[in-house]
């Protein structure tokens, strides 16, 4: 998935907190994108964040409380990002397109090192042991799928796609998608790659789902 807002939240008057959660919890997320949960040592969180153990303790608890929020964080910012790019006054196929470009800018922020998506690239992994952490991925997920399948129903109201389209089945690919390049991209795909393989699956995605009648009819010979 991605991240999509930045959201600075407003300093309160009176006397001023010892730390911005935000701003922990930015930090704290670029440590596990780049290491994983496991990976990401107490001693880097608290480099990261600037806060030393005390502090994270009683900010956010334990390691893994910590990396929870990090997670409800980005799917938090990821829902905000997908109804910005699939937003209503758009047509449905550059509504597609503006989510995978913008996850792929996010993906190849480091293009030394693309990282990926935060969500499946580190909570995968988790998953396998660790239940609240499955519930988390699962959730995120299906959050992200729902937004797919919000817009692809407007756009069967509005005759974008034909009535005989199921808006979840085709919500349920285009995420496929969307997991596919976050992998593809940790995994060494280039980004000039990845956008043809997603400007081809929006193509598909639509085509597919194009009421006859305003298909186009082959050339005649």
């Amino acid at each position: 998935m991605f991240e999509m807002v930045q959201n600075t939240p407003k300093r309160p008057r009176g006397r001023p907190r010892a730390y911005d959660p935000d701003t922990a919890l930015v930090n704290a997320t670029a440590s596990f994108w780049r290491a994983g949960f496991t990976g990401t040592s107490l001693d880097e969180l608290s480099a990261a964040t600037g806060m030393n153990r005390p502090s994270l303790y009683g900010a956010f608890g334990d390691k893994r409380d910590l990396y929870l929020a990090t997670l409800d964080r980005y799917v938090e910012q990821s829902r905000a990002g997908m109804a910005d790019a699939l937003a209503e006054d758009l047509p449905l196929a550059t509504g597609l397109q503006r989510v995978y470009d913008r996850a792929l800018a996010l993906y190849f922020a480091d293009a030394k090192a693309p990282l990926g998506c935060f969500l499946i690239g580190t909570a995968a992994t988790e998953a396998a042991r660790d239940p609240g952490v499955r519930r988390k991925l699962g959730a995120g997920l299906r959050e992200l799928t729902r937004a797919f399948e919000a817009r692809l129903r407007l756009a069967q109201t509005n005759g974008e796609i034909g009535a005989d389209a199921d808006p979840a089945v085709l919500a349920d690919l285009a995420g496929a998608v969307l997991h596919s390049i976050a992998l593809r991209a940790r995994a060494g795909d280039s980004r000039a790659s990845l956008r043809a393989f997603s400007r081809e699956a929006v193509r598909m995605l639509c085509a597919s789902a194009t009421p006859p009648r305003l298909r186009r009819r082959p050339a005649s010979r």
